[in-house]
């Protein structure tokens, strides 16, 4: 048990409060604040992408005995449903038989955590606006607005968990020395809804991940406990197939004919959701280092944003608390070290799963619907199921293992190497399972990965 100290987080987030959650486990005073409302008073709706939670994140949670609680608002999640142009719909199963993401609100999941945070003894501060920190001695400046007179409350930690545009990271920032990079996506998202049958079930199946690719857009959706889906639009700002080019009721339901015409029966509401929630942006920001001496700390969001297209914002955030915690078990009173060796250990993961990312957006949009890459990942799996001490396919590395993003970034990019020679291989379509195959892939291997 660590010596206890008085610990601000800031931000009542996801990674906020479940950090809270292990600081308050450990004997520590925590206070968690927030500029906005307690999300348990409000209705969360318009501006979200369902979260998937995958072994990292449930690492995470059954750390500190969260796991049963959560998957009691889940839904698993064990393949992709991918529904073509041509009304024909092909599933793609992720893993190995058994292995599932869970589909989870973000606003009921938050809301349920910052309720157990509380049973736990975590205290919060709604509607507090932090406006700066002073590094050296932990100090939070708070007030109602940035120029007008603030109250400074001392602690001895202060931890950064407010999210891509961090006002801890902001003060951080100034320093000599900081590395700070952001980049906003010509991609942007609007939230669409899928309501549940008059019976309350699903009207499309509630454990695939629906996926309806077109190239540089998509649609896709996941479900929710009450039977509706959350469903999130994805396409460029401007140019062919954009947001811009939807700005009145006949544009916008023409392009749904056109490009997602078996969704007219499921999203009844499409032309008041479309006009009604925001087009939200999708930024990746990047910043070193993430902690000042013994004293702040960056976690989550605020050190490392990404994009949502392998659903592992949430899952790197909590991968983070487990790192730290990790670092605290090893280090005990010696915060300089647990901060030094926290950022060290997280640094080029967090920028692998950011690199992950990325690239996933052209896997869900475009690779999903294509022949070849379909058989690309078929072969993967046929070689897998028969060497799995030799070849696990990268999807699983970043979603069913706890292998550093750093290696499964490493070791996917060499594998696919060996793919691009496989899938040049005269009459691959027919021979795709053969003897010729598999000992081509095996001398390529040459060691076991």
């Amino acid at each position: 048990m660590q010596t206890p100290q008085k610990i601000a987080v800031v931000g009542s987030g996801l990674v906020g409060t479940l950090l809270a959650i292990y600081l308050k486990k450990l004997g520590h005073t925590v206070h968690v604040y927030d500029r906005s409302s307690d999300i348990r008073t409000i209705t969360f709706s318009g501006r979200s992408i369902n979260l998937v939670m995958s072994n990292r994140g449930w690492k995470a949670m059954q750390d500190v005995g969260l796991e049963d609680e959560i998957r009691k608002i889940g839904i698993p999640v064990d393949k992709r449903a991918i529904h073509t142009q041509e009304d024909t719909l092909q599933y793609q199963y992720y893993g190995k038989e058994g292995e599932s993401i869970f589909s989870l609100s973000r606003g009921l999941l938050n809301k349920r955590m910052i309720d157990l945070a509380e049973e736990a003894g975590v205290d919060f501060f709604f509607n507090s606006k932090i406006w700066d920190v002073t590094l050296a001695d932990a100090t939070l400046h708070i007030g109602e607005t940035e120029r007008g007179q603030w109250e400074d409350v001392k602690y001895d930690k202060v931890f950064g968990a407010d999210g891509a545009f961090s006002r801890i990271r902001h003060r951080m920032q100034r320093q000599s020395m900081f590395d700070y990079s952001q980049e906003f996506m010509k991609i942007g998202y609007k939230e669409l809804h899928i309501p549940a049958n008059e019976d309350g079930t699903h009207k499309i199946d509630k454990n695939s991940l629906h996926i309806w690719p077109r190239g540089n857009f998509m649609l896709m959706a996941l479900s929710n406990l009450d039977g509706t889906f959350t469903c999130t639009l994805f396409m460029p700002f401007e140019g062919e197939n954009s947001f811009d080019q939807l700005k009145d009721e006949s544009s916008l339901v023409a392009f749904f004919a056109k490009y997602f015409p078996d969704t007219k029966a499921v999203i009844p509401d499409l032309v008041k959701d479309f006009f009604k929630n925001p087009t939200s942006y999708l930024a990746i920001m990047k910043c070193y280092p993430w902690t000042y001496e013994d004293k702040v700390a960056l976690i989550g969001d605020s050190a490392h944003a990404i994009v949502p297209f392998y659903g592992h914002g949430m899952n790197a955030g909590f991968e983070d608390i487990s790192i730290l915690s990790e670092m605290i078990d090893k280090y005990g009173d010696d915060w300089k070290m647990i901060f030094s060796e926290y950022e060290k250990s997280r640094k080029p993961n967090a920028d692998a799963i950011t690199e992950l990312s990325r690239r996933n957006f052209i896997e869900m949009s475009s690779k999903t619907a294509d022949e070849k890459f379909l058989l690309q990942k078929k072969i993967e799996k046929w070689f897998s199921d028969h060497h799995p001490d030799k070849w696990m396919p990268l999807y699983s590395r970043v979603t069913f293992s706890l292998q550093p993003y750093s290696e499964a970034l490493a070791i996917g990019d060499f594998q696919n190497k060996i793919m691009e020679e496989v899938m040049q291989l005269e009459n691959i379509e027919e021979k795709w399972n053969s003897e010729e195959v598999e000992n081509l892939i095996l001398s390529k291997l040459k060691t076991i990965v």
